[in-house]
């Protein structure tokens, strides 16, 4: 019987999981270069975590279960929650704001394909306890840096909701969010039918339309002719003069909405070029989680970089270090071993284990594309030194262990 992978998920071969880890790594360093310091939360959580966030109608979209105790639980479908619950049981005495990452898979059951997979990783980053324009230009900036440093280029575009919800600020809060979800998934034709039924002026209905479809770098004093001058647009006003500091290229649309009711003020997304259809690679913004949850009213601003439709695009390769494969006799190999502890220090090396002759363990040198071959033999030992091949110009000499490291290192 052959037992395939489950549907959804992926295998990932030496290559390719060598490209990631290095990929990873180059993110990582980014965030603890901006002082944020790596979390790591549970593969499962109680169901409810989600439900609370996100309303019944997710579970469809979860891998949930009953444990053996009776417990509604589920594979983690996101990671803001489960740091939120994180943020309640153990970090509310700490200092804020709180500048946290992390990078962990994810596990969503819906039906899969380009791009989007039941098993997936997210990069993440939350700053906790603080609302203020700083923070979000921070937020904002150290995802256009780490998407920078992997070399993928895309459109940063940042709104705020408070612009919409002023607009409609006479309407009960089950409708503001249903016309959050329909401009969240731009679903023009829903959002007019909606806003006939619920008997919205005409000049409201112009003005929001004309709102979610402006677009352009200076479009702000346009949105204040419509809405006023708000708290929350001079705000978002020092928001966008920090990310000038920052350097970061930026436009405003005010047709992003994220669609969840917990997002507050600032929201932002980025879309990649060479994605096609499917090219949103991070998306975030200041939301309000923690009292959800039963913790106090702690402002937050956070972003989920979707870290597979990085690797798409993304043109890094991790340097080849070179390697070595050491070959020896049989009379010799344990000598030998010795050699291959020494040289391991500072190099990777291969060393035969399937008991080859000489010929043979060149030969699998080749296959392996060994950068060098050193040779231990009777002679070599005898003189104190070790013969190194380089495989490519085909040249060797004797030479001691001290300048064979010296040399390839």
């Amino acid at each position: 019987m052959t037992v395939n992978r489950p549907r959804g998920t992926r295998d990932f071969l030496p290559a390719d999981t060598a490209r990631r880890r290095y990929v990873e790594s180059v993110m990582r360093d980014v965030a603890r270069k901006w002082d944020y310091s790596e979390i790591i939360t549970p593969t499962f959580e109680h169901l409810d975590l989600f439900t609370l966030k996100s309303g019944e109608g997710i579970i469809g979209e979860l891998y949930n279960f009953t444990d053996k105790g009776g417990r509604e639980m589920t594979l983690r479908p996101e990671l803001t929650a489960p740091v939120m619950r994180l943020y309640i049981n153990e970090l509310q005495p700490f200092p804020k704001p709180l500048k946290l990452f992390y990078f962990e898979n994810c596990f969503r059951y819906e039906r899969p394909q380009k791009g989007r997979f039941r098993e997936f990783w997210q990069f993440g980053v939350e700053l906790i306890g603080s609302g203020k324009p700083d923070s979000d230009a921070e937020v904002i900036a150290l995802a256009d840096a780490m998407l920078k440093a992997v070399g993928v280029k895309g459109d940063m575009k940042l709104g705020n909701l408070a612009v919409i919800r002023t607009l409609l600020s006479g309407f009960e809060p089950e409708i503001v969010s249903n016309v959050m979800r329909l401009v969240d998934k731009k679903e023009y034709a829903g959002l007019e039918a909606l806003l006939e039924e619920i008997g919205a002026e005409k000049q409201l209905k112009s003005d929001l339309f004309h709102l979610i479809k402006l677009e352009g770098r200076h479009i702000l004093p346009e949105v204040i002719k419509i809405v006023g001058n708000i708290p929350e647009l001079v705000s978002f006003e020092r928001t966008l003069k920090l990310l000038d500091a920052y350097e970061v290229d930026y436009s405003l649309d005010f047709g992003i909405a994220r669609g969840l009711d917990y997002y507050t003020g600032m929201v932002f997304e980025v879309y990649a070029e060479g994605l096609g259809a499917q090219k949103q690679v991070c998306g975030g913004g200041s939301y309000q989680l923690i009292q959800l949850f039963g913790g106090g009213d702690v402002p937050s601003t956070g972003f989920g970089i979707g870290f597979d439709r990085i690797m798409e695009i993304c043109p890094l390769t991790p340097p080849a270090p070179k390697t070595i494969m050491l070959i020896s006799k049989p009379d010799v190999h344990l000598e030998a071993i010795g050699f291959v502890n020494e040289l391991r220090k500072y190099v990777p090396v291969h060393v035969d284990l399937m008991e080859r002759n000489f010929k043979a363990q060149l030969s699998y040198a080749n296959t392996i594309n060994a950068d060098y071959v050193v040779i231990v033999g009777e002679k070599e030992l005898e003189a104190g030194k070790l013969t190194l091949r380089d495989m490519v110009s085909g040249e060797q000499e004797l030479l001691t262990l001290e300048e064979i490291i010296e040399k390839v290192c």
